[in-house]
């Protein structure tokens, strides 16, 4: 039984007192700018050193870098709170067009000052990077010099910059005020979409297909001005990506998440030979449920009769228990985490739909936001985004520019959370029935990435090359999107989404493009790392601190050598990888 009550809503004012209307944060908005402009200015004057004596300057723009970095973070998960707590926030959606525009005005310097790394000669470069003030952040550097040679002049990216605050990250935030605005009606309520969504989950069938018919008729009824932000995105990422002289679509994406193709190609394979069991399951579902053939509504729905709620404090204290068994420190930084009020987990509409996790690293702090309503899966959930807290702050004294890891690496930590509650709770499971929903649970998320995401995948790469050749109709991208469904189902469900692209947010982050295949990446990467973790137990934590210390200053190949020894770029991990989740299904094939 839980002996402790935290919170539910999280603590702000610990960052700027006042919320949107924050006089402390108006004063650091302005902090930002005026260090922003010394460092536009420095970085003006700057030119590449002829030897590696002349670094002085150089030094300097660094640290500078790093304190605007990491000011910009801090005031961006400011305002993310603001705006997921109450998306009626206009003041929230008013600071975040200033964000954007700062976030430019830095992106800009950054591109400036990374042209002149491209200027220095290479024997001076390599001297650079192994003195003792470089050696650090040598990949780093290396890695914006490398990518700085493949981009256009610094004209022509300050200008591609400058005009994507109004243009491309313009639409994506129409995206987010045109879903704030929407409701769906229910019940004699009025829902936002994101605890409509939360219905999916119901008991009863009819509930399940009600919600879907409205939601697919809200989506829709809104699917032109969708349509248009979706086309303008992809419209002007090719166009940036055709002046670059890039051809494939993936190029930026893999870039960022520091993978190669060969990795990603070897991932999806071991994913799509090993389908069959999955298939298996669904059908079994469909069987439980009584119906011939899934829908997409059904694919959330409970097989098992259980009321088992548990409250906010109930489920912190499990997983507090159950991170105890994996190792110390994980355990002590989730109970600051609930203790301190990291966490906005209170169901009440206004909210935004979802979840995250974001940091605040001038503080050393994260903050978590959810819907918690009782159920196992919230739990998970919980789990999950105190995984990425998590990541943030074993990162804590690496240097600033390591720690910038990508999504596919994020998913980990996440991931690996949310496996050690997920487990657990399936291990205590007081009746059958308890096992069997929580099993479940598990094996959802196994179809989540290796099925909708994969739906996902297919459907933005075919959009990509389809949009290429001019305005996509709203038809045509149903069209796209329920294929893609289909193929990546492997044709098991009698009624799918086609709306979907319309409904997942993911499509519309401008920050980062293909928000998809990093989720199964971080999945399955994490399955391997919690094979390694039930081997050793708890002297595998430290271990598992290294690698997360490693996420931003190598490549994914690189860090799985190292960590894992182990090679991505071949099927077999991913092959075991994928093998680890089918336990699950064959446990719920043979308890059914």
């Amino acid at each position: 039984m839980s002996t402790n009550t935290y919170s539910l809503t999280w603590d702000l004012d610990v960052f700027f007192k006042g919320g949107s209307e924050s006089s402390e944060f108006a004063q650091y908005i302005e902090e930002i700018s005026s260090l922003l402009e010394n460092l536009e200015h420095q970085v003006t004057q700057f030119t590449a050193p002829k030897s590696s004596n002349e670094v002085k300057e150089l030094h300097n723009i660094i640290v500078n870098i790093q304190a605007v970095g990491k000011k910009l973070s801090q005031a961006s998960g400011f305002v993310s709170c603001l705006q997921a707590q109450n998306m009626a926030d206009q003041k929230a959606n008013l600071l975040r067009g200033t964000l954007t525009a700062l976030f430019a005005k830095f992106s800009t310097t950054l591109t400036m000052f990374h042209d002149q790394l491209t200027k220095v000669n290479d024997t001076v470069w390599t001297e650079i990077l192994e003195s003792d003030d470089f050696k650090e952040i040598s990949f780093v550097l290396n890695e914006r010099r490398q990518n700085a040679k493949e981009l256009l002049s610094v004209e022509q990216e300050s200008l591609i910059t400058a005009l994507s605050v109004d243009g491309y990250h313009g639409w994506g935030q129409m995206y987010d005020t045109v879903v704030g605005k929407m409701q769906i009606e229910h019940d004699g309520k009025s829902l936002s979409v994101g605890q409509a969504s939360n219905l999916f989950s119901a008991k009863d069938r009819n509930v399940r297909q009600e919600i879907f018919g409205k939601w697919e008729e809200t989506w829709s009824s809104e699917a032109d001005y969708f349509a248009k932000i979706l086309n303008h995105l992809a419209g002007f990422r090719l166009n940036v990506y055709g002046q670059r002289g890039w051809d494939n679509v993936l190029r930026e994406p893999l870039s960022i998440n520091r993978m190669s193709q060969e990795t990603l190609d070897a991932m999806w394979g071991a994913i799509i030979d090993n389908k069959a069991p999955f298939v298996e399951y669904l059908q079994r579902k469909a069987k439980l449920l009584g119906v011939e053939k899934l829908s997409w509504y059904d694919l959330d729905a409970p097989v098992a009769d259980t009321d088992s709620s548990v409250s906010y404090s109930e489920g912190a204290e499990f997983i507090l228990d159950q991170f105890k068994h994996f190792g110390d420190e994980l355990t002590d930084f989730t109970k600051m985490a609930f203790e301190d009020s990291w966490i906005e987990a209170e169901d009440r509409s206004g909210k935004r739909p979802g979840g995250f996790c974001t940091g605040f690293p001038e503080s050393s702090q994260s903050r978590i936001f959810m819907t918690f309503s009782g159920t196992a899966s919230n739990v998970s959930t919980l789990a999950h985004e105190l995984g990425h807290a998590f990541h943030s702050y074993a990162m804590r004294d690496v240097h600033t520019l390591n720690r910038y890891y990508a999504m596919n690496v994020a998913e980990t930590a996440s991931t690996f959370a949310e496996m050690i509650v997920a487990d657990a709770a399936v291990k205590n499971a007081g009746t059958n029935e308890e096992r069997l929903a929580l099993l479940e649970d598990k094996v959802q998320r196994s179809v989540a990435f290796y099925m909708n995401i994969h739906a996902r995948f297919l459907f933005e790469t075919r959009f990509y090359e389809e949009r290429k050749n001019g305005i996509v109709s709203k038809n045509r991208i149903n069209e796209l999107m329920e294929e893609a469904q289909k193929e990546a189902y492997c044709g098991a469900l009698e009624e799918y989404h086609p709306h979907f692209w319309a409904s997942k947010l993911h499509f519309y982050i401008t920050g980062v493009p293909f928000y998809n295949f990093p989720y199964t990446f971080g999945y399955l990467f994490s399955l391997g790392i919690y094979a390694k973790a039930l081997e050793e137990g708890k002297s595998y934590e430290q271990k598992y601190i290294a690698l997360l210390k490693d996420t931003a200053s190598m490549t994914v190949e690189e860090l799985a050598q190292k960590h894992l020894g182990v090679d991505l770029t071949k099927r077999d991990f991913w092959e075991s990888a994928v093998k680890l989740s089918l336990k699950d299904v064959e446990e719920f094939l043979s308890l059914t």
